[in-house]
This record gives structure tokens, sequence and C-alpha cells, in this order.
């Protein structure tokens, strides 16, 4: 089994390398869904561990359709991530009718040359996602990354199980969203997939006197939690022992 971890700073990347996982997927804004991180946090991050890094190509918040600038964009965060020594990139676009946008996916596929590719969770947005597996799989895409098009991985599983059938090993079925040690082995037993996608996040509280005379400043971030990660793992191999 494989194991991904959303990182959103290189300390949940350390922790997830520390826990055993066997690549990561960095972004950031993780509270909005996800967005390219920054070249700084990507070329230290590479630097920083032995294990895969892919990083999450999005350049804003909302819906997955996008105009040319925004693809332009793209396709640049694309290769600034082959140039730091990302191993992959974690790609979407959709079209206002909920079908992939296949010229820009082509595009950016283009751009990561060399680079392993996964498709995000735009997948769970499509209208048919039987087609858009098929469409995918025509790309050359590696991987998806998919909910079963539900909140989470646990509540999409029975969707996520018909798409793990009809991929039959032809591109990777990657679930993710929500998934913890307590939904995992319902997750990994009704699937039948082989790589799992999650955070295993935690709130670290930054102490501070001023902390409630500073309005609209957070004084807490998301760290991925070492033993949260390794507890997720467990759990999802003792479906096999």
């Amino acid at each position: 089994m494989k194991f991904e971890v959303c990182a959103v700073n290189i300390q949940s990347a350390l922790a997830a390398q520390a826990a055993g996982a066997y690549r990561i997927e960095l972004c950031s804004g993780i509270d909005v869904g996800g967005l390219t991180p920054s070249i700084g946090m990507i070329r230290q991050v590479v630097q920083a561990l032995e294990i895969e890094v892919h990083v999450l190509i999005r350049p804003r918040e909302g819906d997955f359709c996008y105009n040319e600038a925004e693809l332009a964009i793209m396709r640049d965060d694309i290769r600034a991530c082959r140039e730091a020594g990302a191993q992959g990139v974690v790609i979407g676009a959709l079209t206002a009718t909920g079908e992939l946008d296949l010229p820009k996916m082509q595009a950016m596929i283009a751009a990561a040359a060399g680079l392993e590719v996964t498709c995000h969770r735009a997948f769970d947005y499509t209208a048919d996602p039987a087609v858009a597996l098929e469409q995918l799989i025509t790309l050359g895409i590696h991987r998806v990354l998919s909910s079963g098009q539900a909140a989470t991985a646990y509540e999409g599983r029975f969707l996520l199980q018909k798409v793990v059938e009809q991929a039959t090993g032809r591109i990777e079925i990657m679930p993710g969203a929500g998934i913890s040690a307590k939904n995992i082995r319902t997750i990994v037993e009704t699937t039948g997939a082989q790589s799992f996608h999650f955070t295993g996040r935690t709130k670290i509280v930054q102490p501070s006197a001023n902390n409630a005379q500073i309005p609209g400043l957070e004084w807490w971030y998301w760290v991925s939690d070492e033993q949260v990660l390794r507890e997720i793992m467990s759990e999802a191999e003792r479906v096999y022992i």
C-alpha cells in the first residue's frame, strides 16, 4: 500500500517522511481546498526530503474553470516545480458544463513532461466520472485523487469502488478527503484501492497574551502529526494482517 500525505508546510512534510509516507502532495491554503505553494517552500521541501514530492498546481480558490491567463500561470508553476526538483505535479481543469477541459489538461501535461501527473479532486466535480476516468487514462495521467464525488472518501466509498473496478489497473485510484484512523479500514475494504491520501493534521496554537486582543489575526496553524499519520497507516495495513 502507498500513503500520500497532504503537507501544507515543511513541518508537515518532515512528519510525513518520519511516519513512513510514500510521498507528499505539497500545497498551501488547505482551508480553501489547496493552492500552489511558494517556490521557496517547494525548493526547501525537495531538499529536505528523500521521499517523492508532488506539488499542487492551483492558482486560486473557487472552481476549476480557468482562463488563458490562469493557464499560463499554471504552466509556469509546473516548469518551476521541475526546475526545483519535484517528482510530480497535481493538476485539473474543468469546463463550465462539468467536463474535463481537455485542451488545458493537455497543455499542462505537456509542460509537465518528465514528471508524474495526478489529477486532483476536480474529478469529483465532473458530470460523468466514468467518462472522465477514460479521458484521464487516454491523456496518460498516472493517478486520480478522488473522494468518490462526496464530501469525504468514506461517504463516497461505493462510487470509489466502482471507479477502482473500472480502472482495472490502467490508472491509480487514490481515495482522499476526511480519511482518519477511524474510517480508513472501511474505505480500504470497500474500495479495493491500494493508495490513500490524507492530512493527519493537528492544530498548533501559538501562545500569546495578546491573542484575544488582535482581531483578524489567527494565532494557530495546521501541521501533519507524525503519530496521527502512523495510526492511519497502521489501521489501513491491518486489513491485510
